[in-house]
């Protein structure tokens, strides 16, 4: 026959229990509830925060990259996240700044894959610490090789077919696809598709994005040297200016149409200098990276079941819908 234990002696044992509970939380130890340390959780920075470092391969004051910035902050405010943005253009350079933010033991990382094979290291570097990674705006076809968790950006080669369509409604006949990184598998995967669907003729031209004066002079003197090109498309907004740029520099009739959006190029939609811009919504590509490391981490959520991207674009802005995006471009969202 079993005795129960006398009163004070159950009593001790629940206050006994209690307090080495209370230690337990006092020095982090211990998982709450017996749990395992070694599924999805909120592990965090100072304050219980948790730590995320969003990586790119964006060049010095591109506005493109402000924009999937501003995104990565609205979701790390919403979600009460600290976020660190770094970026090199340089691949071996954003290398390291993946490997800087696996030694500081960051929560999450999210990165883009402009030269995949440079952050396949990395990559397996994070996910040897325990450190989920996702993938966003470059890379469609090289994430999951690459060993990412998920994937948000645009197919670039769909994004391409489909302007290839929209320059053979447009009656366009030869198109010149000014490349402003070369070897970026986004940039060139854009030129291949419009050239898999466009009946016309297409050229690639290669230009240093990083100088703005030699890349309008560079487009304008292509123009110069071939008067059949009757349609110039860039590959970020920024560059869709300098095409406007050069088309009057040569005194050419052919049209501008560019990937990527901007308030300034809103404006050249507007007033008709550039016929269309392919939205990929980099603003958006942030925001549900750094969102989705916090599901992952807080619900162990994991977005298109890791198996599909989740795809932000193509989205056609043009002169009759432009005024629906206007006001978010003014306010540096689009």
């Amino acid at each position: 026959m079993n005795t129960p234990p006398p009163p004070h002696t159950s009593v001790r044992r629940t206050r006994l229990a209690a307090l080495a509970s209370a230690l337990c939380l006092l020095v982090s130890g211990c998982s709450a509830l017996g749990a395992a340390d070694d599924g999805p959780d909120t592990a965090g920075g100072p304050g219980g925060r948790m730590k995320v470092t969003l990586v790119t391969h964006g060049g010095q004051g591109d506005a493109f990259w402000d924009l999937v910035r501003r995104g990565a902050e609205a979701a790390a405010a919403k979600d009460g996240v600290d976020l660190t943005y770094v970026s090199d253009a340089d691949p071996a350079a954003q290398a390291d700044l993946m490997r800087d933010a696996v030694r500081d033991k960051t929560d999450g990382i999210a990165v883009t894959l402009a030269k995949p094979a440079a952050m396949r290291g990395p990559v397996a570097q994070a996910k040897a610490a325990g450190i989920p990674v996702v993938g966003l705006n470059s890379g469609i076809d090289a994430w999951r090789p690459t060993g990412v968790l998920e994937y948000f950006g645009q197919d670039e080669s769909v994004a391409g077919r489909a302007v290839g369509d929209k320059l053979d409604d447009l009656k366009a006949e030869h198109a010149l696809c000014v490349v402003h990184e070369r070897g970026n598998v986004a940039l060139e995967a854009r030129c291949a598709g419009v050239r898999k669907t466009f009946r016309g003729a297409t050229d690639n031209l290669y230009v240093d994005g990083s100088d703005m004066n030699a890349v309008t002079a560079a487009i304008a003197a292509r123009l110069r040297q071939d008067s059949s090109i009757d349609e110039v498309i860039t590959l970020g907004a920024q560059y869709g200016l300098s095409a406007v740029k050069a088309v009057r520099q040569a005194g050419s009739r052919a049209g501008v149409a560019t990937f990527d959006l901007d308030k300034d190029l809103v404006k050249a939609i507007q007033g008709g200098e550039v016929q269309f811009a392919v939205d990929q919504q980099p603003y958006l590509q942030g925001y549900l990276a750094v969102d989705a490391l916090w599901l992952y981490r807080t619900n162990g959520n994991v977005s298109g079941g890791g198996t599909a991207p989740v795809l932000t674009g193509p989205a056609f802005v043009t002169r009759s819908n432009v005024s629906a995006v206007a006001r978010f471009a003014a306010a540096g969202t689009r």
